[in-house]
């Protein structure tokens, strides 16, 4: 009932002014341009997630700190390949709390893992990486606070600080930190945004705001960037919520993430990091990322 009261509220606001709802920090609703998909794009590479193991041949889940510089330890929990499966056609990222830590080697550290949550990440990095296009995830998000799943796109050029994207930008295509929130309850949103000239003093983030899916955490949406060069262009649903061409587009080939994170730091979870409220998974408890399908259109 609250989140269809915020959606009349929205809609009321948009229609007075399209910038209100950014400006009160509410999700907005996908109002843009349909997506053209078939007159413009042609299918070039997908993932349907059939049988019983991930393709390695398309993914991995076992990158190493060279390769991403990230180790196993991820915010406020680990990311672990045993938390990575497939099933009944989806990809599963599973998070959930081990009192025993599970064994490495991953990431070439095995000693690093321990007590705490649990999750996952999967990569085309060294296998597929893509320039221009359109690419696009259907997906059930995890139902929990204090976590988060993504679908977005790196490559290495991001951690370089010449104040320029164009080398390199980090493409989030969605962020699902909005399960519950702490005031208004409308949590059927997702945020979406880009990142470039690395993750310290140089850093620029630039957020495109929250918007609107369709039950997201009980039933799919589509997810989707357009990525051309001259900015880039976010939908849900086929339909356009942003789009930006801020610090110059990346001009780079770039690989895909499929990823789910816990608030924190260190591998401790605490509540409350990005907005995404107190970790509300239980030990004996679990939330699933759900995936049915990742495909990258090219343009004909």
């Amino acid at each position: 009932m609250m989140t269809k009261l915020i959606s009349i509220l929205v809609s009321i606001l948009m229609f007075f002014s399209p910038e209100l709802p950014a400006f009160l920090d509410l999700p907005a609703i996908a109002k843009g341009q349909a997506l053209n998909l078939d007159e413009r794009f042609e299918l070039v590479w997908e993932d349907e997630f059939t049988g019983t193991e991930l393709d390695k041949t398309k993914w991995d889940d076992n990158q190493s700190v060279d390769t991403l510089h990230w180790g196993p330890i991820r915010k406020g929990g680990y990311w672990h390949k045993d938390m990575i499966d497939v099933r009944d056609g989806n990809l599963v990222i599973s998070t959930e709390y081990k009192s025993t830590p599970l064994e490495g080697p991953t990431f070439g550290s095995p000693d690093t893992y321990g007590e705490g949550y649990y999750t996952g990440m999967i990569a085309t990095a060294g296998k597929h990486e893509f320039k221009y296009g359109y690419f696009e995830c259907r997906a059930i998000l995890p139902k929990a606070t204090g976590m988060w799943s993504a679908f977005w796109m790196m490559n290495g050029g991001v951690y370089e600080v010449n104040n320029s994207g164009e080398d390199g930008t980090e493409i989030d295509v969605f962020e699902s930190m909005f399960y519950k929130d702490a005031w208004w309850g409308a949590g059927d949103c997702v945020q979406t945004g880009i990142h470039y000239d690395g993750y310290g003093e140089g850093h620029t983030g630039v957020g495109l705001g929250k918007y609107f899916a369709n039950n997201p955490y009980e039933e799919y949406n589509t997810y989707g960037v357009e990525w051309n060069e001259n900015e880039y262009i976010f939908y849900i649903n086929g339909i356009e919520t942003a789009r930006t061409s801020a610090g110059g587009v990346s001009k780079n080939p770039e690989y895909l993430i499929l990823s789910c994170e816990v608030a924190g730091e260190n591998g401790i979870a605490y509540a409350d990091r990005h907005g995404v409220g107190p970790i509300d998974i239980e030990p004996g408890e679990r939330a699933d990322f759900i995936v049915d399908y990742v495909r990258v259109y090219q343009y004909k």
